[in-house]
């Protein structure tokens, strides 16, 4: 007889203390799908939660990107928020999954900003479960997807199909290939913002092209600079990302290209009238690159410094968010 059962314990199992789940499904006393859940705590730990603030603020520069231009459905962008942070936790519990399964999460310098949540090492969860859960995440995500590119066509596809290469063979191929980076900065960085503006109404406005490669360097960025700390355990893991193809030196001049261009792209796309002149404002957060400038110019084959991280990490999500604003502003005064 085929059956679901649930069961909860004092999950002294996955060392924390808090209280915990299991889900079994198949048949009298031959289960087929078992899954030991951990705490809340666990859950938000494998999927990374402080870092989908990420996502959010994509879907809002992209959104008010529209609006500027146009067109604005809040029924669709609350439909691509939820499958952009629907994927973007599946990349984050499949990374962890896959850098415990190879043992860097064993042998990783682990920061607030770098090093993965540390849940698994710590046996907050079993790597079964978070196998499933990033699973259950991505087949949520691409469901959402699924549905937009139904009502709105096929000029969605192309972003679909990056999209599900990007958190489904991220961890294990793209960034094995030297790419990684650059899968990051579309995929979590100017595609989302490119969907949101699409799935309005299967148009892309200038306003959202203009917002969407100042996310590209970011994602970019954020990616890179989180690179620097694991350094030493994605060479042992396998990993060929930029500071490993091409040494520390070079990887931070890299970065510091990507990072003066952002500011940049936006002063172009006000000159140009693809964004209106409020948005110039966003490049203000650019200040906040001092820190980690500051490394760059400095001696790169030391540690990054945690600040110089943290700098990086709110330059990102300060700018789409003051980018977004800015839209909206020039939107509602137009």
């Amino acid at each position: 007889m085929s059956r679901l059962s649930f069961g909860c314990g004092n999950g002294k199992g996955n060392g924390n203390g808090g209280l915990g789940l299991r889900v079994r499904w198949g048949f009298d006393h031959v289960p087929l799908y078992s899954v030991d859940m951990a705490t809340f705590k666990d859950f938000a730990g494998v999927a990374r939660a402080p870092f989908l603030l990420l996502p959010i603020t994509l879907v809002a520069a992209g959104g008010a990107a529209s609006l500027f231009d146009g067109h604005f459905s809040w029924s669709r962008t609350l439909l691509a928020l939820v499958g952009l942070v629907a994927l973007h936790m599946a990349v984050n519990i499949l990374n962890e999954w896959s850098d415990m399964r190879t043992g860097i999460d064993l042998a990783t310098e682990r920061t607030p900003f770098s090093g993965g949540s540390g849940t698994l090492p710590q046996g907050g969860m079993s790597l079964s479960s978070a196998l499933a859960f990033g699973l259950t995440c991505a087949a949520l995500g691409l469901a959402v997807g699924v549905y937009l590119v139904s009502a709105v066509g096929w000029p969605l596809v192309p972003i679909m199909v990056i999209g599900a290469i990007s958190v489904l063979v991220y961890t294990d191929v793209l960034a094995r290939m030297g790419i990684g980076e650059l899968a990051a900065g579309l995929g979590l960085g100017g595609l989302p913002v490119l969907g949101t503006a699409l799935v309005q109404d299967a148009t892309v406005g200038p306003a959202a092209w203009a917002a969407a490669l100042p996310a590209t360097f970011m994602t970019f960025n954020l990616l890179l600079l989180n690179e620097f700390p694991d350094e030493v355990a994605d060479r042992e893991g396998g990993r060929r990302n930029l500071v490993i193809l091409f040494g520390r030196r070079t990887a931070a001049l890299i970065y510091a290209a990507a990072a003066l261009a952002t500011p940049a792209v936006i002063v172009i796309a006000v000159v140009v009238g693809a964004l209106p002149a409020v948005c110039l404002v966003a490049a203000l957060p650019s200040l906040l690159l001092a820190k980690p400038l500051g490394w760059v110019a400095g001696d790169t084959g030391r540690p990054v410094p945690v600040p110089a991280l943290g700098a990086n990490v709110v330059w990102n999500l300060t700018t789409n968010t003051v980018l977004a604003i800015t839209l909206v502003v020039a939107a509602v005064m137009s």
